[in-house]
């Protein structure tokens, strides 16, 4: 079921028939932030979708789990906050996940450091995360407290569409009531071991805020897969991706090639070791997807294994018969 706005009012509603059909064959699915045209039927009950608008934005992910597929998470956004905590979850490498996903779906992305109430190393943090953040605005707010909110909602829009990313835990519904001055959103406080939180929103729900701005509320992701980043990565890792640009050979690995300027840029300090092997994890995850989802890479990829099984079983067929 869905929640519906518009000049009728709000409403419940469901999908139609052609609708469901349609997304069975790959049609769009509704979504939080989807312009959608809806057939009212007064006081006979529940509204029906009967179509779901072209989307200017989409922040989407790959579906947990084994299933290739995706799932979209909010659609027609302007920015992406992605959110982090300033307590012992706090993890950079996550956020550079959130932000290929983010530059991918079309929004502008923006980071808010969350919890600076609790946190010790506030300076340390913020610069960490303004390396990877690489002109990204970074607000570092208490929502707690309410310290730094006036400089992020002066950020806001009338009009414009935010959306909330991050885990479990980070505050994303105590931001959204401090936003909207009221407790809308239920809260829980995170595991005093490990600053992990757990899931308190259960679904995603986009709220008025007092400013003329909307907000979408989302639960935590456990796992942020990637589906279809290619320029999101690129955008997300541009230091890296000009590094590259400077190897001497143009398919380098960046392992142990003679002239590689990102081994260069790891041993002079500009580059961090840990930014690297994240680049490299998303760029396997890239390629992965792509093996899976286009069959002409999956033959390719089918018939390179091939060859090198058969290299390998000559090889211990040759050794057995005591060839060299």
């Amino acid at each position: 079921m869905w929640r519906v706005a518009g000049d009728f009012g709000e409403s419940w509603a469901e999908a139609s028939g052609k609708l469901r059909k349609g997304s069975e064959t790959g049609g769009d699915w509704p979504v939080v932030g989807d312009w959608a045209a809806v057939e009212t039927r007064g006081g006979q009950g529940n509204a029906a979708i009967q179509h779901v608008l072209p989307r200017r934005s989409r922040f989407a992910r790959k579906v947990a789990g084994r299933q290739i597929a995706e799932q979209v998470i909010a659609a027609n956004v302007d920015r992406a906050l992605i959110m982090a905590a300033l307590d012992a979850d706090f993890n950079v490498r996550r956020i550079e996940r959130y932000l290929a996903q983010a530059w991918e779906s079309g929004a502008r992305p923006a980071i808010v450091l969350n919890k600076t109430d609790v946190c010790g190393e506030l300076e340390e943090r913020a610069t960490e995360t303004e390396r990877v953040a690489r002109g990204v605005p970074v607000y570092l707010v208490s929502a707690k407290t309410g310290e730094g909110f006036e400089s992020l909602e002066a950020s806001f829009k009338n009009g414009q569409t935010l959306v909330l990313l991050g885990s479990s835990g980070v505050g994303k519904s105590t931001l959204v009531n401090r936003l909207l001055q009221e407790d809308r959103q239920r809260t829980h406080e995170v595991r005093q071991s490990d600053s992990r939180g757990r899931h308190t929103t259960t679904s995603r729900q986009l709220f008025m805020l007092p400013n003329g701005a909307m907000i979408i509320d989302t639960p935590g992701l456990r796992e942020v897969q990637l589906w279809s980043v290619d320029d999101g990565v690129q955008q997300a890792f541009a230091d890296v991706d000009e590094l590259a640009r400077h190897c001497r050979f143009g398919d380098c690995r960046h392992q142990d090639e003679p002239g590689c300027a990102v081994q260069a840029a790891l041993g002079s300090g500009i580059l961090e070791e840990s930014r690297l092997e994240n680049w490299r994890k998303l760029e396997r995850e890239r390629q992965f997807l792509a093996r899976k989802m286009d069959p002409e890479i999956r033959r390719a990829e089918k018939k390179r294994v091939k060859v090198i099984m058969r290299q390998v079983r000559d090889k211990y067929q040759n050794r057995d018969k005591g060839k060299p």
